[in-house]
């Protein structure tokens, strides 16, 4: 069976790629009708939270002003007769539909974390000693060392560079299927990631281990202790998109997305080490970055590894579906 790595290092298709098909009014279809839901499933989260969101906030402006360039350039393009009219149109529509799926998934931990009960930092951190790990011992080494905080601090942030990256390369190719398949592996996985932190909330290792003067302020800092407690209590009810903060323990969703973005990127040899060498510094920066303990991030690398066989199995399914009316399948 076929997965994405084997598709990604097919060759770059011709400029018939491009033109409007089948296929691409059925993954656009299906792209329209994953937000719907998505965003259904996230407004009931929200009521039954008791949260909300102000529509009207200051705060919200960057994201409605990228998602109208973002609309002008995906469908103001369409008609034109330059050369990468389509290839830009594609850009801004993967750019944004992973903005988003990032948006609605960072603002559906706020309810979720609402509507949990206790912690498993014990257990956790349990699990972590069985391994072999100590977190405080990591957290030494990085706050006595400057340079290492600036390099976790870039490597920690660049979760949204390597998509950019990827994108730019499946417009350019005209690979759009690649692109969706890629869009529903990551929203698979973050919905996954948010299943499991509901059974599993926590403050992390920071909170829970480290009982001293702050030697050094992870790029995630304390908001777990404080803001959990306020969304279960709804000493918090409108959440502000301006300043969303990561609450999402276990899995981390930072070892969830570098697991996906090496394995897309494997077979694509341009990327191919520049991206590897990336994510694999974010995967080591997250620990402390992130505030995670080791079971973290490996639940989250597991997470993607599951997300991307039930994408794949999902696709092929498709595929074989179609191929007898004479449609183009979504993957081979």
């Amino acid at each position: 069976m076929a997965t994405v790595l084997d598709q990604v290092a097919s060759p770059a298709p011709t400029v018939s790629a491009f033109a409007e098909t089948p296929e691409r009014r059925v993954t656009g279809r299906a792209a329209i009708g994953t937000v719907v839901l998505s965003a259904g499933i996230l407004t009931l989260l929200m009521r039954r939270a008791e949260l909300t969101i102000d529509p009207f906030a200051r705060d919200n402006a960057p994201y409605y002003l990228a998602g109208l360039i973002a609309l002008l350039l995906r469908f103001g393009l369409t008609r034109s007769s330059w050369r990468h009219a389509r290839a830009i149109g594609d850009f801004a529509e993967y750019c944004a539909l992973f903005t988003l799926a990032s948006l609605m998934g960072a603002v559906a931990s706020y309810p979720v974390a609402a509507l949990t009960h206790g912690y498993y930092d014990a257990q956790l951190q349990r699990i972590d000693v069985a391994l072999g790990f100590d977190w405080l011992v990591w957290y030494r080494l990085v706050a006595a060392s400057p340079r290492l905080q600036q390099t976790g601090i870039i490597a920690y942030r660049s979760i949204y560079l390597t998509p950019v990256v990827l994108f730019a390369w499946f417009a350019a190719t005209g690979e759009r299927a690649l692109a969706y398949r890629f869009l529903a592996t990551f929203w698979v996985a973050a919905v996954a990631t948010l299943a499991l932190y509901s059974l599993m909330p926590a403050v992390g290792p920071f909170s829970y281990l480290w009982h001293q003067p702050i030697a050094y302020m992870p790029e995630s800092e304390l908001w777990q202790p404080g803001l959990i407690p306020l969304l279960r209590t709804h000493g918090l009810q409108v959440v502000d998109l301006g300043s969303l903060r990561g609450i999402v323990s276990a899995p981390s969703f930072h070892a969830a997305a570098a697991t996906l973005y090496i394995v897309t990127a494997w077979r694509i040899p341009r990327l191919r080490w520049p991206l590897l060498s990336i994510n694999t510094a974010m995967l080591l920066a997250t620990p402390v970055e992130g505030t995670h303990y080791l079971i973290d991030i490996i639940l989250g690398a597991g997470v993607s590894l599951v997300a991307i066989a039930v994408v794949d199995r999902a696709a092929a399914a498709v595929g074989r579906d179609r191929e007898p009316c004479g449609i183009p399948p979504v993957c081979p």
